[in-house]
């Protein structure tokens, strides 16, 4: 009796040894952020928010995705419909001649023309016509000044802290904010059906103006689905890049953000660095199988032992520019005997996602006995 109930006190915990260098992650590749100003990268479907040199800083025409906003939340939209229209007023034709006249980017407009909220968002968003966001501020909240400070209340509910408004054109430098808080303000804005459909387009068709063609780099290029771009000297070259993605068999979004680009228009030199940032990063994919029955170590006693192996089948998927595949093993040390196919631990994985997967042994293990030990 006393040697039975000795017996389970002198069974040692079991050790296990990794052996993991089958399950190392890829190496992380750099990044390529531009070599002047501000960038972001923002994927909404991996939880990625990254930024490089976060500076508050004018934004140009990025300024009119918040006038896109703010029309869309007061008079929601779906592809194919119109919306409410207004008739071109001679202030309408007036102000497109003055700001023509200061270079800025517009539409042309006629007095009696009839212009409708679907046409006045593709002419904002694909030809960053200035005039068109005046006239949206005046048909959803009569007037700019009272549009204005909706634009700045809508971006403290989105939580973009680092932003500020002071026209619905961005033409002025005091329209300010960081390439992060404008990734999230795109992937917000694209959440409305119209969005994407408009920024999609390389030309847009109005009564007057004709055809236009889109100031937003690569759209239709290379997976690029917009979204919108700026320039003025205070802000340089500014542009908020959308390209589609497969990841993990889903077509995703990611949003490549720059802020100060010089050289050239400004426009090409933002367009190229948005373009290399999207692809430093997407180009990244790498994928490894970790086969069910994968070896991951082993468990047991003194010259006792049993592999350890993965119960079931996992593929990480991960973009080394962001991170790797950090793949842990725990297993709970045990002091009696060890069943086949009995789980004793967990291999987790984290590359962007969050799973685990069962550890087992491929055969009984059980510790010595007092008896065997001191025979």
């Amino acid at each position: 009796m006393i040697f039975m109930m000795q017996a389970p006190l002198l069974h040692k915990a079991s050790s296990f040894e990794p052996a993991l260098a089958q399950l190392s992650s890829h190496a992380t590749t750099p990044i390529d952020w531009p070599s002047m100003g501000s960038a972001a990268l923002v994927i909404p479907a991996l939880g990625v928010q990254r930024t490089y040199h976060s500076e508050v800083l004018p934004i140009a025409s990025l300024t009119k995705m918040m006038t896109a906003y703010v029309t869309l939340e007061k008079l929601p939209l779906n592809p194919g419909e119109t919306g409410p229209c207004v008739i071109i007023n001679a202030g309408d034709v007036a102000n497109y001649v003055t700001i023509t006249a200061q270079g800025q980017s517009s539409a042309a407009v006629a007095l009696g023309e009839r212009l409708c909220e679907d046409q006045l968002l593709s002419g904002l968003l694909v030809h960053s016509a200035g005039n068109f966001g005046t006239i949206l501020a005046n048909l959803v909240w009569g007037g700019t000044a009272n549009f204005v400070a909706h634009m700045n209340a809508d971006a403290q509910l989105l939580g973009l802290r680092s932003t500020h408004y002071a026209d619905v054109t961005g033409i002025g430098s005091g329209s300010v904010s960081t390439a992060l808080d404008q990734g999230e303000l795109a992937a917000t804005i694209m959440k409305f059906a119209e969005v994407r459909a408009i920024v999609d387009q390389p030309t847009v068709t109005l009564p007057v103006a004709g055809t236009l063609n889109s100031f937003t780099p690569f759209v239709g290029l290379d997976n690029v689905v917009g979204v919108k771009s700026g320039r003025t000297d205070a802000a340089g070259g500014c542009d908020v890049m959308a390209m589609n993605f497969s990841f993990r068999g889903q077509s995703e979004l990611a949003y490549a953000v720059v802020l100060g680009a010089r050289g050239g228009d400004l426009l090409g030199p933002a367009g190229n660095e948005a373009l290399a940032l999207e692809h430093s990063v997407l180009d990244s994919q790498h994928s490894t199988e970790i086969p069910a029955g994968t070896v991951v170590g082993t468990i047991g006693w003194d010259n006792e032992r049993v592999n350890v192996v993965t119960e079931l089948h996992v593929t990480l998927d991960y973009l080394t520019a962001l991170n790797g595949a950090n793949v842990q093993v725990s297993v709970v040390p045990q002091s009696g005997p060890i069943q086949a196919g009995e789980v004793i631990g967990w291999l987790t994985v984290d590359d962007g996602t969050h799973t685990r997967v069962p550890l087992t042994v491929v055969h009984r293990l059980a510790p010595l006995t007092l008896l065997q030990r001191v025979a």
